[in-house]
């Protein structure tokens, strides 16, 4: 989904409504256009809630993972970041989305997606091939200043073989990545054509049939921890 630049001035919203359908019965939702959700948090009682799939994928452009929310639910504004979005395997229709309730004077950690920017003459000029070993990196910052991405610059690596680190990118005020400074980021590797050998060849995939769909899609199906609150110093 292309994402829109974030208005600090303008505050992303949404607004959402209690739900009493769950279970299967969420389909009529979806039918409908409205969209199952809930919010949850620490030290909060979990909602199910629903939300229109326009207006919910308009403040999803914005927002993505990584901005806040408000959910106007009733007379509350409350502040949110989407754990996770659950989609249909095959139609790729959205299924059900989590909402984390947050704290915006508490850090928090979470992932931040990488964007990669430029041209390397390693890539252009000596043929080289770039290896991005990582999608996202782990920031800890208050919910109101995690960066939309972090951008690399690839034009700075001038050579086969070389690399760009955690240590290499320069230091924010606004928040702080918590992986190992040595982490590589990208690196770029002299291109090598391998012929398939009966050793090297790989087998075909066993096929596993997948499960059903979930009732409501409130599990997701492989679970990631978007963000967790942490003690501020």
């Amino acid at each position: 989904m292309p994402r829109q630049k974030k208005s600090k001035e303008e505050p992303v919203t949404l607004s959402v409504q209690k739900r009493d359908i769950v279970g299967k019965k969420v389909k009529q939702l979806r039918k409908n256009a409205l969209i199952p959700a809930n919010i949850f948090g620490t030290g909060f009682t979990s909602i199910s809630i629903s939300t229109p799939f326009k207006d919910f994928i308009q403040a999803y452009k914005i927002a993505h993972e990584t901005g806040i929310i408000y959910l106007n639910l009733d007379s509350q504004s409350i502040p949110t970041l989407i754990r996770s979005v659950q989609y249909h395997p095959v139609t790729n229709q959205i299924l059900h989305v989590d909402f984390r309730k947050i704290d915006l004077k508490q850090k928090i950690e979470t992932e931040v997606p990488i964007e990669i920017v430029g041209e390397s003459v390693a890539v252009t000029q000596l043929g080289g091939v770039l290896l991005k070993q990582h999608e996202h990196l782990t920031v800890e910052a208050l919910p109101q200043n995690i960066p939309q991405h972090i951008t690399i610059d690839v034009a700075r690596i001038q050579e086969l073989g070389q690399d760009i680190k955690i240590a290499d990118l320069p230091k924010s005020p606004d928040y702080e990545i918590k992986q190992d400074p040595e982490t590589i980021i990208v690196s770029i590797i002299a291109h090598k054509e391998e012929s398939i050998t009966p050793e090297t060849a790989v087998a075909a995939p066993e096929v596993i049939e997948k499960p059903e769909e979930e009732q409501e899609g409130e599990t997701p199906t492989a679970p990631a921890e978007q963000a967790k609150e942490v003690k501020e110093e």
